[in-house]
């Protein structure tokens, strides 16, 4: 493997991590999300930890 191939490599890992939109589990930030996000795409897990961090906290 090449250094220009390596170094195309590793930008295109940045740029996915950084598009994937981390947000932690039960913060804030991620239940303003979950709440702007139709029921019907939630999935089981959502639901649960939406139940369990943003209504029962």
């Amino acid at each position: 493997m090449n250094k220009l191939s390596l170094t195309t490599l590793l930008f295109t890992a940045l740029i996915a991590f950084s598009l994937s939109g981390c947000t932690k589990v039960g913060s804030e930030a991620w239940c303003a999300k979950l709440k702007d996000t139709p029921k019907g795409d939630w999935t089981a897990n959502e639901a649960a930890d939406f139940a369990k961090h943003c209504i029962f906290k």
